[in-house]
């Protein structure tokens, strides 16, 4: 079975107003509505990541992390886009001190331990054998799902026309297409 699994489609990403904007961000949320309604009509379950992290954290810039204070917990920033259906589970990811940008996993920013998060345990649980990525951003949070979920063995598509990248260096959003596509995810 196949599940569309949403990433990180909040609004410190997907809106213009956001803290850490994702350039086009914007644009995916009503191909990934297409998508969910889909999944919806087909019977495929969707899950979805998000960004959940306290007001400090070395995440952040203000904390000696490289990005600005973004998805803080119970703020607007952390909420998913309004036009995102939520129609299944959310794994939320970087809460705490742990860091991480896979909705597979988190580490210890401080020791660099790895743990996993409940995201595995729920596809399996539902004989989840292929996953559909789409969300934000190409060259992070979904780069790092699209590899763990390589890794752990699924059969994962990557819907080109509902990811951005944020593109911190020029190219970054290619890049992490070739790591994908070398891994052995598909680009569609």
């Amino acid at each position: 079975m196949r599940a569309l699994l949403v990433v990180d489609v909040q609004n410190d990403f997907a809106d213009p107003a956001g803290s850490l904007y994702v350039r086009g961000g914007e644009q995916v949320v009503p191909v990934i509505g297409e998508q969910i309604k889909l999944a919806g009509s087909t019977g495929a379950p969707v899950f979805y990541t998000q960004d959940w992290h306290p007001a400090s954290t070395p995440h952040f810039n203000t904390d000696g992390g490289i990005w600005p204070p973004h998805c803080i917990e119970e703020t607007w920033g952390a909420r998913f886009h309004p036009d995102v259906v939520v129609a299944g589970p959310v794994v939320r990811k970087g809460s705490g001190r742990a860091d991480g940008y896979s909705g597979f996993g988190v580490r210890d920013p401080a020791t660099g331990e790895t743990e996993p998060t409940e995201l595995d345990r729920m596809l399996r649980g539902r004989s989840i054998g292929a996953l559909l990525v789409c969300g934000l951003a190409t060259d992070y949070c979904v780069l790092e799902t699209v590899l763990d979920g390589v890794r752990l063995g699924y059969d994962v598509e990557v819907l080109q026309a509902a990811i951005r990248a944020v593109d911190l260096e020029p190219g970054d959003g290619s890049s992490a297409l070739d790591k994908m596509r070398e891994a052995g995810a598909k680009l569609v």
